[in-house]
């Protein structure tokens, strides 16, 4: 049996190992470069190098590589070994400063959006000291950012690094104008990841799931979710043996997976860890999904990550839960007294703010071809952007805002009617899972990014846009004779401004649409209508303001996202166009014969015989054989037409305008003879197997 006491953080070289490991001062040198972000010196990483060596060839280790998350969204490895030939035909392992600094993978062959030419290879990685090290695959494996060789940002992780030093830049300033000086704040992060399991088996006779991560076609089966009994019901013996082996691993590399239970929908489960600081919690989140696929393999099984693999059932989000803390306090913690706490009143206002603000790029962090289907569709929040405060907080923001007595809510104990069970008090605010960013507690959950994204993009927004409400703050109160009165002011200020953002209802409802209309909220529904946003003014301005992302970085991003979008799709188009084409129509086609060949059989055995089932079944697979050439045709002249197109954002809107309307003509007649066709005789496995494997 594990003993998690002894396995957690066995494969990562994190302070206990660091203290353990390396001189007293060389420790302290790389801790104050950890904490207060000062440079390290060569000497210093030198002795770094060596002892980091050293421990990872005592666990096997034999290569290591600078890991990395290139504008692709995943991690990028280049793996090289620490041997170093001897002249005596010997080799010794070594690992110096450099190496641990600095690598140079191939800037040209990963998305630039223009800042790199075909050329224009050299791009260099440089080591996060402030994210653990740690061991996969018998490869060392050092967090580092990705850069041009011109310097410009070519990763997720760089513009979150950047956004963390400006939020703790801002934040330090205001604990200073309250009495507590600190030498840093970070924001925190636990990323719940929902996934799918499915038969191998089952994963390989499908391309479209192979190609896209989705399945084009489907017909709903027999049995969804109707009854309501997968959520939290019984992990099934297969799946648990998954989830256990998945927790060792995960916590052999310090992931601290906490919870684990089935979703909603069928085949759907969920993994949630503990909090810790924002860019290791990613780190965390990305080996985490990469541990899901390796994992699920040696149990049969393949994970799927998108985030509508499956149509008419629920889809797959990643909860972005955030919070801004010191290192002995969280700073969103309202206390007993939210209503007088002012310093809680002030990050409180700054988010507020800082969402409504940037609400469109708080959309355009989460927007992607795969959460297009998901967003909105009474499983997930809508496009739409609102706060949710819940009861307690609500009442709070709106005495501030009306001037008038804030009037506490009454502790209510619960009683269950029953002797045996202990009476427990009841949370002072209910929760709201049609919120796209809710409070909930001591934090906030944004629950609008998909279960594909990596979360530096939505991150560093949040840490960007509330960096800017603070230092909005420390102007305002810069100077002032009464600093209290000036704060509440700014608070009140703020929060009056911003209160469109606040809702606290049904997020799912038609009503809320309507309503956020009036309040003049974007309602941008699909990634082509968000990412255009990315380069207004306000937000270039934003992100230039903090050093975050110069402009031609941002210009990049929307390239990028941009050309992603389009080439997604043109795979789905593709695949879709090619599964019609070899796989269905062929398949229709054959069992149209074969009941034909019925009909004639038939009347051969008995000529007064009228076999009017068969003939009507006939009239409706021809019919649809005919429909399905028509629809196929249609998609390939869409496909057509976004190929001819040159321009990024016009290719992306005939993707989603055209392409994606012919995918769904053609897959409505498809599933229309799925649901007609013999089950022999159809050519892939049906929802109705895939999703009930056991």
């Amino acid at each position: 049996m594990v003993q998690v006491a002894d396995i957690y953080g066995d494969l990562v070289f994190n302070d206990h190992t660091m203290q353990e490991r390396l001189p007293r001062e060389t420790y302290k040198a790389l801790r104050k470069t950890i904490r207060e972000g000062e440079p390290l010196n060569i000497e210093v990483a030198n002795v770094v190098a060596h002892a980091m060596k050293e421990w990872a060839v005592e666990h096997g280790a034999t290569h290591y590589t600078h890991w990395f998350q290139p504008l692709t969204g995943i991690t990028s490895e280049k793996h090289d070994a620490f041997i170093n030939p001897q002249d005596d035909g010997r080799a010794i392992m070594s690992f110096n400063g450099k190496e641990l600094i600095q690598g140079e993978p191939d800037a040209s062959s990963f998305p630039s959006g223009g800042l790199r030419a075909t050329f224009e290879a050299r791009g260099y990685t440089a080591w996060d000291p402030t994210s653990y090290a740690f061991i996969k695959d018998e490869v060392l494996c050092i967090p580092t950012a990705f850069c041009s060789y011109t310097g410009e940002a070519l990763d997720k992780k760089t513009p979150l690094l950047r956004s963390m030093e400006a939020i703790s830049h801002e934040a330090c300033k205001v604990l200073h104008r309250f009495g507590t000086d600190v030498p840093r704040v970070v924001t925190t992060v636990g990323a719940e990841q929902e996934y799918f399991l499915i038969k191998e088996s089952d994963y390989e006779k499908r391309q479209d799931l192979i190609l896209t991560g989705r399945t084009l076609f489907g017909a709903p089966p027999c049995k969804g979710q109707e009854l309501e009994e997968h959520y939290f019901g019984a992990i099934r013996p297969t799946v648990n043996e998954f989830m256990k082996e998945l927790d060792t691993e995960l916590w052999k590399l310090g992931v601290a997976a906490k919870t684990k239970h089935n979703e909603v929908a069928p085949a759907q489960h969920e993994l949630a860890p503990l909090f810790t600081i924002s860019n290791r919690a990613i780190d965390h989140n990305l080996l985490t999904m990469e541990l899901m696929k390796k994992v699920a393999s040696r149990h049969g099984l393949v994970c799927l990550q998108h985030e509508k693999p499956f149509e008419g059932i629920n889809g797959s989000g990643k909860h972005n839960n955030w919070s801004i803390a010191t290192d002995d306090e969280n700073l969103l913690d309202p206390g007993k007294t939210p209503q007088s706490n002012l310093r809680f009143l002030v990050f409180l206002a700054a988010v507020i703010g800082a969402v409504d603000d940037y609400q469109d790029l708080l959309r355009i962090s989460v927007a992607s071809a795969g959460n297009d289907h998901r967003l909105g569709a009474n499983e997930a929040p809508p496009a739409v952007i609102s706060i949710f405060l819940g009861d307690e907080l609500g009442r709070v923001v709106d005495s501030i805002v009306n001037g008038k007595e804030y009037t506490k809510v009454k502790d209510v104990y619960m009683d269950l009617g029953v002797d045996a069970l202990p009476n427990f008090l009841r949370d002072n605010t209910d929760r709201n899972r049609t919120s796209p960013f809710a409070f909930t507690g001591n934090k906030f959950e944004f629950r609008m990014p998909g279960s594909q994204v990596n979360l530096s993009d939505a991150n560093t927004v949040l840490n960007t846009a509330v960096a800017k409400l603070l230092h909005d703050f420390n102007t305002a109160v810069e100077g002032a004779d009464d600093f209290e009165k000036a704060a509440f002011a700014w608070v009140r200020e703020t929060l009056t401004k911003h209160q469109r953002i606040v809702f606290n209802g049904d997020g799912y409802s038609d009503e809320w649409l309507d309503e956020a209309e009036r309040r003049g909220l974007l309602n941008l529904k699909s990634t082509v209508d968000a990412t255009p946003h990315l380069l207004d003014k306000k937000n270039v301005d934003l992100f230039g303001e903090f050093g975050v992302l110069s402009e031609v970085e941002l210009h990049s991003r929307y390239e990028v996202k941009l050309e992603q979008y389009s080439k997604l799709l043109n795979i789905e188009g593709q695949t879709m166009s090619h599964m019609t084409k070899r796989k269905i129509a062929p398949a229709v086609t054959a069992y149209a014969t074969e009941v034909a060949e019925s009909i004639n059989a038939k009347h051969m055995a008995c000529a007064d015989m009228e076999p009017a089932a068969d003939k009507k079944l006939l009239r409706k697979l021809n019919d649809g054989a005919n429909d399905m050439s028509d629809a196929v045709d249609k998609l390939d002249a869409a496909l057509d037409k976004a190929h001819a197109t040159t321009d990024a954002l016009e290719k992306a809107r005939v993707y989603h305008d055209d392409v994606l309307a012919a995918m769904d003509d053609l897959r409505v007649i498809c599933d229309s003879m799925e649901s007609i066709v013999s089950t022999e005789a159809w050519p892939i496995p049906t929802y109705n197997k895939i999703l009930f494997y056991c």
